[in-house]
Formats: C-alpha cells, sequence, structure tokens
C-alpha cells in the first residue's frame, strides 16, 4: 500500500520557521518532521511515498534524496502547486496511486502513536470510501450551549472532544468526490462521503500531536529530548 502525504502548504500559523523552509522540514530533534512521519509507516511495513510538494518543495526533494536510500524508501514526487488545496493535491496524485484499491493519506504536521496496521484492516473490513483517524482533543476554551431565547442550557468546561487526527485510510473511489484544485478535503469532500454513509471513524485514544505554532514545536522537541516522544515506534 502506498502513503500520500500533503506536504505543499504555505504553514503561515508557523511563519516564524516556514518563512524559511516548507512545514514538513521543520525540525524535531534535528529531523524534519516529514521524516518522522515516514518512519512512523515505515515501522508498519510501507515505504512506498507519494509526496505532494508545493511551497518550497525542493528542499523537502533535496533532503529526501539524500536521505531515502538508508530507509530503503521508495519515493515519488508530485508538484501539485503552491496553492491547490487539500482536495486538489489528493486529486493530482491519482495516477501514481497504480492499481492498488486503497491507500493511506497522512499531513505532513501530525504525529501519533496509532497503529497504522490496525486503522488499514479496519478500513478493509468496513468497505467503506474513507476512514479517518479521530483523536481526543481537550478544548482550550469551555464551551456553551445557548438556548433560542439566549438562556445558558449547559456549560462543558474544557471538555474532551473527538477531532479529525488525519491518518486517513481511502479507497481509490475518493477521487469520484474532488472536482479541481479549489477542492477542501476537509469541507467540500469528506461532508459529501458522510452523507452517503461512506466515512468510518477509527477512534485512537493514545498520543496525537500536530505541529501547527511555535509553540507545538517547542513542546514536541521537549518530549524528543527527555525521551517522552510516544510517536517514536521504531527502534
Amino acid at each position: 500500500m502506498k502513503v500520500v502525504i500533503l506536504a505543499g502548504g504555505l504553514g503561515t500559523r508557523l511563519s516564524e520557521e516556514t518563512h524559511l523552509k516548507p512545514k514538513p522540514m521543520v525540525e524535531i530533534g534535528g529531523k524534519p518532521i516529514i521524516w518522522h512521519i515516514m518512519k512512523i509507516y515505515s515501522f508498519y511495513g510501507i515505504k512506498d511515498f507519494i509526496i505532494c510538494l508545493g511551497y518550497k518543495g525542493h528542499m523537502i526533494k533535496n533532503y529526501l534524496k539524500n536521505h531515502s536510500s538508508k530507509e530503503k524508501w521508495k519515493i515519488s514526487y508530485v508538484n501539485t502547486g503552491l496553492h491547490t488545496m487539500t482536495g486538489g493535491r489528493i486529486k493530482r496524485i491519482k495516477k501514481y496511486i497504480g492499481n492498488d484499491d486503497n491507500f493511506c493519506l497522512a499531513y505532513g504536521d501530525g504525529l501519533s502513536n496509532v497503529k497504522i496496521n490496525k486503522i488499514i484492516k479496519f478500513h478493509i473490513k468496513n468497505k467503506k470510501i474513507a476512514t479517518l483517524t479521530a483523536v481526543k482533543y481537550k478544548n482550550p476554551k469551555g464551551i456553551l450551549s445557548i438556548s433560542k431565547n439566549n438562556l445558558v442550557k449547559k456549560i462543558k468546561e474544557k471538555p474532551l472532544e473527538y477531532i479529525n487526527g488525519g491518518f486517513f485510510v481511502l479507497s481509490k473511489k475518493i477521487f469520484n468526490f474532488i472536482k479541481n484544485d479549489k477542492t477542501i478535503f476537509e469541507k467540500n469532500c469528506l461532508p459529501r462521503i458522510s452523507k452517503i454513509n461512506q466515512l468510518v471513524t477509527f477512534k485512537h485514544n493514545g498520543f496525537w500531536a500536530c505541529m501547527d505554532t511555535l509553540r507545538e514545536k517547542k513542546e514536541l522537541n521537549k518530549l524528543w529530548e527527555t525521551n517522552k516522544s510516544q510517536w517514536k515506534v521504531w527502534k
């Protein structure tokens, strides 16, 4: 099975780093985060990658070309455009999937100790178009439930909620739901699949983190430096 990694975005919320390099090249423990993501999949025997390039994509390509031979990775680099939306990037790699019925999809900024082999088995068993890994996220703010006449009916203080954690497994049928480069996968594609009962969640209650901000980058580096990097499933 192949893994598609979305690595072409601008990473504007991490502009302290991304004005110089693409977000997948921001380092955790001296290695780009995309390297960590690929090591996770490699641990489960998946070493065939399709990298969706965009912003400063040459930096990702140059780095991986110098490091992929040691890891025995097979990598296809696809220029998916600078301003292409997530769905459009996925659409552009259709021909690279080949004869495989399913493929994995990951964001280029997320880390987890989710068991990739179990997600794949879950996806194949359920026979849906898309499997999404749902992770628990502690909302940093309290949530109010307000009635029509502005009465507060319920207060949830920093609740734990399931959110999209990435780490998808997708059927090739997904391409039928992506129109063009302007299609946002999460906003335009997944809701359509959900309406026809073709989107299923794999619940993961273990470690998960994304690197959207400088604070999150520092937190991940601290975990690595103190040997608490739970996403490091490889030896």
